[in-house]
């Protein structure tokens, strides 16, 4: 299990639907946008489009940084790690269906494999403020 990704801050995470990806650019500079992700297992998972910038940047370097927070009072988590991009296969599949039933805008506009990359982020260490420890 990743350094601390604890009972708490898993239920945080499930607790919440859209984070902040952060990927690094071409020049070293932070690249930071909002998407819609899930949860499942030890991993992050995130649909993109092919053409993104922030899939181009997870193709040239694999860092990435997503952060789930809520305001008032202020809880966030921020789970760092490597994400590995999948275009199709047994868990692109599994993945989508989970993304499928949460998500009006996949039921509304549903995709097949290969039409749209799925991001998939190995958590290597959670950083996690407002929330209780264990």
């Amino acid at each position: 299990m990743a350094k601390g990704l604890t009972e708490k801050v898993r239920e945080f995470i499930e607790r919440h639907e859209l984070c902040r990806l952060a990927t690094v650019s071409k020049d070293g500079s932070p690249h930071v946008v909002p998407v819609n992700y899930l949860l499942h297992g030890e991993f992050i998972y995130i649909f993109t489009d092919y053409g993104t910038k922030k899939l181009s940047n997870i193709r040239r370097d694999p860092r990435v940084a997503v952060l789930i927070d809520e305001y008032r009072p202020n809880k966030a988590v921020l789970a760092l790690g490597r994400a590995e991009v999948l275009h199709a296969g047994e868990e692109y599949r599994e993945v989508y269906e989970k993304f499928y039933r949460k998500f009006s805008w996949v039921r509304a506009s549903p995709w097949r494999e290969g039409e749209a990359p799925l991001l998939k982020v190995r958590i290597n260490r959670v950083i996690s403020w407002g929330l209780p420890e264990r």
